[in-house]
């Protein structure tokens, strides 16, 4: 990784809205200049590939690693095969160079977050126990224990890509 590269996460329950936010900052983001990347988590086993393939045979027969490339773009996907899940870290070695990184997930992560909040789910704030939460994107004041973080309205997109363009960090080998 791109030592200039920084990272800002997204952090909130499924159901949240994280994704159709991220979907909506990054055009502002790229309209500013900024090459950008993203890093989702997933908390189950998840298949990019579909069964019948020629990539998902092969994966299926044993290789640890199948790229697949056409004219418009490349894919590789790796088998842990009873390999530790990848760290932040790891995740962040493996992309190209860009201006940003975003990250959906890996919210135990020690980089600036933007907690996303619907009240509609009934769900807890994340803020009180995460202080890298510097910031919360919600349909609901979030009350005191925001102790002074920015808060945004779940529609204020350009606000939010200027917040993130501005609060994202260089990424470290430790994240």
């Amino acid at each position: 990784m791109n030592r200039a590269t920084r990272v800002f996460g997204f952090a909130g329950w499924s159901g949240s809205g994280k994704t159709t936010l991220i979907e909506r900052v990054i055009p502002r983001l790229v309209d500013r200049g900024l090459s950008v990347s993203l890093i989702k988590h997933a908390h189950h086993a998840f298949d990019v590939d579909h069964a019948g393939k020629d990539s998902h045979r092969h994966r299926e027969a044993g290789c640890v690693e199948v790229l697949v490339t056409s004219a418009r773009r490349w894919a590789l996907m790796h088998e842990l095969r009873g390999a530790d899940e990848l760290r932040l870290a790891g995740a962040l070695a493996r992309l190209s160079p860009c201006d940003l990184v975003l990250v959906e997930g890996y919210k135990r992560s020690a980089l600036p977050k933007l907690e996303i909040h619907r009240a509609g789910l009934g769900k807890p704030w994340l803020h009180p126990d995460d202080p890298h939460i510097v910031a919360i994107a919600s349909d609901e004041a979030p009350g005191p224990s925001a102790a002074g973080r920015p808060h945004f309205a779940l529609d204020a997109i350009d606000a939010i890509a200027t917040f993130v363009e501005a609060h994202a960090r260089p990424a470290r080998p430790d994240d």
